[in-house]
């Protein structure tokens, strides 16, 4: 079925905001999606407007009937230091999260999955975090479904090392730290929203399941930050402790400066030449 006129062009909108990637106003007002429905539906049509894989999903458990759940492209995900970061005041904004890399499909059926068909279907475990970023220059004045349509503010995510034995460890809470090269810059006591990071994952397999969707295997499923959002610096090399979990270690980079020094780059080869 055809995506109505509105839906379209909130997509068309958002996808313009993406590709050039500079946040600006919100949605249009005839074009805003006013219930989770419609925004999920813009949501769909931005992803088929890319074109690109979807490398990953976030999500939470629906809080008040707000579904909280959002496609990451394989284009926004990255596994090597620098992480290109479009920065909020001069700072790069995160979530700390543990997520989960799918070994199988999980696909579209007529009967729900059990917890243990989707801990079966889980390859990796792995140390991540979230870069915050849409596509509205003032996130914190748009309401929840123009947030929803928008992904839930994703700007990328940058996936750290494998737990080992995820599964069996306690991934509730831990004690989370950030060292840079000054010493200790902060620590917090991490606490997952949803008791459990599988509890996401549980309710997002049956979800899109039951939209005809569904997850596919290398997929990896990002499910809630242990401390809220961290404003981190730019440039400098960091050691995030994850307690008894691990150690990811990044340097989080304006990606101005990133693209400008790789196309200096590439000037100076093709001069070379």
């Amino acid at each position: 079925m055809s995506p109505s006129p509105s839906t379209e062009a909130a997509a068309q909108y958002l996808v313009a905001a993406r590709r050039a990637r500079r946040p600006g106003d919100r949605l249009p007002e005839p074009n805003r999606p006013h219930d989770c429905e419609s925004a999920l539906a813009i949501q769909h049509r931005v992803s088929e407007l890319l074109g690109g894989p979807i490398g990953g999903w976030k999500a939470a458990i629906p809080a008040q009937d707000k579904i909280s759940v959002g496609p990451i492209y394989a284009s926004d995900i990255y596994r090597a230091s620098p992480c290109p970061v479009r920065p909020s005041k001069g700072s790069a904004r995160i979530e700390p999260e543990v997520a989960f890399v799918l070994g199988q499909d999980l696909g579209p059926r007529g009967t729900p999955y059990t917890e243990a068909e989707i801990r079966a279907a889980i390859s990796e475990t792995r140390l991540t975090l979230e870069v915050l970023g849409g596509r509205y220059a003032d996130p914190e004045n748009v309401p929840f479904p123009e947030k929803l349509a928008d992904a839930m503010n994703n700007q990328a995510l940058f996936v750290g090392p494998v737990v080992p034995h995820a599964l069996e460890q306690k991934l509730d809470a831990f004690p989370l730290t950030v060292d840079g090269p000054a010493g200790l810059h902060l620590t917090r006591a991490g606490v997952h929203p949803s008791g459990h990071p599988l509890a996401p994952l549980y309710w997002l397999a049956n979800f899109l399941s039951g939209r005809g969707e569904g997850l596919k295997a290398g997929q990896i499923v990002t499910a809630g930050s242990y401390c809220g959002v961290l404003e981190l610096p730019l440039g400098a090399p960091l050691r995030i402790a994850f307690d008894g979990l691990g150690i990811l270690s990044v340097v989080l980079a304006n990606a101005s400066t990133l693209a400008d020094a790789s196309n200096k780059a590439q000037a100076y080869v093709k001069e070379a030449k």
